[in-house]
């Protein structure tokens, strides 16, 4: 059986005080605790805020970012496009040119129209757009006038004739149209 020992425990040693303050530890105020905890929570809750908030702001650079490579990359193509096209150009006016003359070879015509035109269809496909001159007015962002006539006939700055045609290439102006330009004596 054992026995047990009343002096290795300060309660029960002769000693010892009948109060026990000098072995009492001061235990925080339960309410200091809690507004403690309630602190800790608080800038916890903050800061992962502030981070969620950072989270979504960088997504959202990084989408932007995103966005605009893809736009640059397109109108870098565009423009690589722009310059072939723009090339071609005098290809196509010489196929027009040559449509115009005449010819006793019905099958050479008809030949060269459906070339011109497989040509033409391709152009359009990749974007290319004709300038329409036809009772239009002088505009200077899209045609450049070679002549102007002074006449009655008609009013001022209607386009009488075209002498090349111009092209806008997906919206953007490739050629202005060269024409003759009607203006008031």
């Amino acid at each position: 059986m054992e026995t047990v020992n009343s002096t290795a425990d300060p309660q029960f040693s002769p000693n010892s005080q009948s109060d026990g303050a000098q072995n009492k530890e001061v235990l925080p105020d339960p309410a200091e605790q809690l507004a403690a905890a309630v602190a800790d929570r608080d800038q916890l809750a903050k800061e992962k805020g502030e981070l969620h908030d950072l989270i979504q702001r960088r997504q959202a650079e990084f989408e932007n970012f995103r966005r605009r490579v893809e736009r640059e990359k397109a109108e870098v193509f565009d423009f690589a496009s722009m310059d072939s096209v723009k090339a071609l150009l005098p290809v196509l006016d010489d196929f027009e040119r040559a449509l115009k003359v005449e010819s006793t070879d019905r099958d050479y015509v008809r030949g060269m129209e459906l070339i011109y035109q497989r040509f033409y269809d391709l152009l359009k496909k990749l974007g290319l757009e004709p300038i329409s001159t036809k009772d239009a007015r002088f505009d200077p962002h899209i045609h450049h006038a070679v002549e102007m006539v002074e006449t009655d006939e008609y009013p001022d700055h209607t386009i009488l004739e075209e002498y090349q045609r111009g092209y806008n290439f997906k919206g953007r102006l490739l050629r202005p149209a060269m024409v003759k330009v009607a203006v008031e004596q």
